[in-house]
């Protein structure tokens, strides 16, 4: 399939609903259990989202989009979900997301976009040059890896009551 941001659109303003209705108002055990060792659990998986509608996605459009010279973006903390989400709920971090992840799609639909402007460029810190559409799809993609990622963490807090069928899921046997 080949990327249009109106694609993008359709997986990007689902998401809040889709987690949603994963896990608003679901016992904590499967939202604040984690794989073990430093994985993340459900909980820091939506601090990790809240976070990156906060400092990476527009942010890093806009740099794109700038007339300025400088292009480059801002590291990203994938870690700071943990500082950030202390004090917080489960259900103000899901309508902390939604509240942003709308507004950027706000912000994104407003924009002026075209072919030539998806292929304007920033730098990423470790990558180097990636152009506008490039972004918008990882944007895409990572929330379908956030969502993955959420699903197999749930399901592991059944690997062993699953007994001998766990042969036959394989959400329970992948890697973290």
């Amino acid at each position: 399939m080949n990327f249009t941001v109106e694609k993008s659109i359709e997986i990007l303003e689902r998401t809040p609903k889709v987690l949603e209705a994963m896990v608003r108002n679901i016992s904590p055990e499967w939202t604040e259990n984690n794989e073990g060792g430093e994985t993340w659990s459900v909980f820091d998986v939506l601090g990790h989202l809240v976070h990156g509608e906060k400092t990476d996605w527009m942010p890093r459009v806009e740099i794109i989009l700038s007339d300025t010279q400088d292009k480059a973006f801002k590291a990203f903390d994938r870690f700071a979900q943990f500082e950030e989400g202390k004090g917080k709920t489960l259900r103000e971090l899901l309508d902390e997301f939604k509240s942003l992840r709308k507004k950027n799609i706000g912000v994104l639909r407003s924009k002026k976009l075209t072919d030539k402007t998806f292929e304007e460029k920033g730098v990423h810190p470790a990558f180097g040059e990636v152009t506008l559409a490039q972004l918008i799809a990882t944007w895409t993609v990572h929330d379908l890896d956030h969502i993955a990622q959420i699903s197999r963490v749930m399901a592991k807090q059944y690997k062993e009551e699953v007994g001998p069928w766990i042969k036959y899921l394989r959400i329970l046997n992948l890697k973290t």
